[in-house]
């Protein structure tokens, strides 16, 4: 017969795997597994509740996990503003400063003023001129219908001269036809006589006659033609006159030229009251916004120049951050994704809204871009500025300030 089988003792898996240093040991080792799998099949829902809590686990690791990478944060952030100069924009003296650094001015505050007396009486000057100007003004236009009425009136008097003297040669030349003939007729008279006269046919008187007749009517023809003459004289000195007066057109645009010159004096005279009004109004220096004063330059007594700045002043109404990201974090990063701005010197987070991403790294933009030598290029991870607008309403109390360090973040999803 074979032998019998011996049937080994029953041992847990940690007994196999692991040789027992003692009996005791093993004993106890042999207990706690007996005791865990009387416990799973004394609860059979354990093995559920523990399988639960790791898909809980689990699911909270892949929120947490979801929840982070949609936000990307840096510390290489600050608050900026504008920071507005304001400067003088006439010369003068300083007569009042009425306030200080870091007073906070509302936009249109008196800030400085200047000696006015100058700028007073140059104003004066500039009402006058312009008195002057607009008295010449008026005088040159009423000339100008003036000049026309004159002019038009000597142009129709020469012309009418000018057909009067042509009428009086026509008269004349009639008259010299006239003596012509009588002198024709006396010449004849005078010629039959001297033959009747040789004859005695007639008597000395009676020739005489004749020959006064005939000196007669010689003469009237001298004086018509002298008479013809004149006529044509006092044609030719009419034809001039009306010459003359047919340059009145010419005369009449140069009195409405006169008249456009009195008008542009007019309106420099206007420009210079204008300038020398607003150089008076410029003696006193408003605040062109709404915020803080700072690094204020102006004493009284002092003289300024154009253009001399006297104080800085910064608008706390219109500041923003700038966060220089790494370019590996602009992947998900738009225009108009909310944003959380923790600021450094404030234990409180404020709202903003990405506004604008910028056109080109910082490194760009500096005094002296790096450049690449061949042979040694090591790569580094550039930053590119996003402007981060805080939202509305979120510092009513003015605490912020350009400058300070903050650390935001973007919410890409």
């Amino acid at each position: 017969m074979a032998d019998p089988v011996k049937i080994s003792p029953q041992y847990d898996d940690e007994d196999v795997k692991e040789p027992a240093k003692s009996e005791e040991e093993q004993g106890q080792r042999r207990g706690f597994g007996q005791r865990r799998l009387g416990y799973f099949r004394a609860h059979p829902r354990a093995k559920w509740l523990i399988a639960a809590v790791a898909l809980v686990l689990v699911a909270a690791g892949v929120s947490v996990w979801y929840y982070y990478s949609g936000r990307e944060s840096t510390d290489d952030a600050q608050i900026d503003g504008h920071i507005n100069p304001i400067s003088s924009r006439v010369i003068g003296t300083v007569v009042r400063v009425l306030h200080d650094d870091n007073d906070f001015v509302e936009a249109g505050t008196l800030l400085v003023e200047l000696d006015p007396k100058d700028y007073e009486v140059a104003v004066e000057r500039a009402r006058a001129d312009l008195a002057n100007a607009q008295a010449n003004a008026v005088a040159a236009h009423v000339g100008v219908p003036l000049t026309q009425t004159t002019s038009s009136s000597q142009l129709a008097a020469a012309d009418a001269a000018v057909k009067g003297a042509e009428r009086e040669i026509e008269a004349a030349k009639a008259r010299l036809n006239e003596a012509q003939a009588n002198y024709a007729k006396a010449s004849s008279d005078l010629k039959r006589m001297e033959m009747l006269i040789a004859k005695d046919e007639i008597s000395r008187q009676q020739y005489d006659a004749a020959v006064a007749a005939n000196s007669a009517a010689k003469a009237n023809v001298d004086e018509a033609t002298a008479g013809i003459a004149a006529a044509e004289s006092k044609a030719a000195q009419a034809q001039a006159q009306a010459e003359a007066v047919r340059t009145v057109p010419e005369q009449l645009k140069v009195t409405q030229a006169r008249a456009g010159a009195a008008s542009a004096d007019v309106q420099r005279a206007i420009s210079a009251l204008a300038q020398a009004e607003l150089n008076l109004k410029y003696t006193k220096i408003y605040a062109p916004v709404t915020g803080v004063l700072s690094k204020r330059s102006v004493e009284p007594g002092q003289v300024l120049q154009a253009g001399q700045p006297l104080f800085s002043i910064v608008n706390l109404d219109d500041i923003w951050t700038t966060a220089n990201f790494k370019e590996t974090q602009l992947r998900n990063m738009k225009v108009g994704q909310k944003a959380k701005i923790k600021v450094d010197a404030y234990a409180h987070e404020y709202n903003g809204t990405v506004e604008s991403i910028g056109a080109a790294t910082g490194a760009r933009f500096s005094l002296l871009p790096p450049e690449n030598a061949t042979g040694n290029y090591v790569k580094v991870v550039q930053r590119i500025p996003v402007r981060i607008r805080f939202d509305k309403g979120e510092d009513p109390g003015h605490q912020l300030r350009p400058g300070m360090s903050v650390e935001p973040t973007v919410f890409t999803r």
